[in-house]
């Protein structure tokens, strides 16, 4: 059986899904990854619209959390996105 199997039975968008797969692809042990919005959306070939709007696809359904990052100074850096599963 699929460790991906739940996701499948779920009723998220196929932008959402090739999101999820992406990350969950890229996370650490720990479920964790910071790729750019604008890498994702150049290896996945989609827009970084639709990146978006699948990334709130996936924290409404409870498979995503991010969090912003901050430079030392205070700039803004990376989000970390933590995946969880089912």
């Amino acid at each position: 059986m699929s460790k991906l199997n739940f996701l499948y039975r779920m009723e998220l968008s196929h932008r959402a899904v090739s999101v999820y797969i992406y990350l969950a692809d890229r996370a650490n042990k720990d479920g964790e990854c910071w790729p750019a919005i604008p890498t994702i959306a150049a290896e996945l070939k989609l827009s970084q619209s639709t990146v978006r709007r699948a990334l709130q696809d996936l924290r409404k359904a409870g498979l995503l959390e991010t969090e912003q990052r901050y430079r030392t100074k205070g700039g803004k850096s990376s989000l970390l996105y933590k995946i969880r599963s089912r």
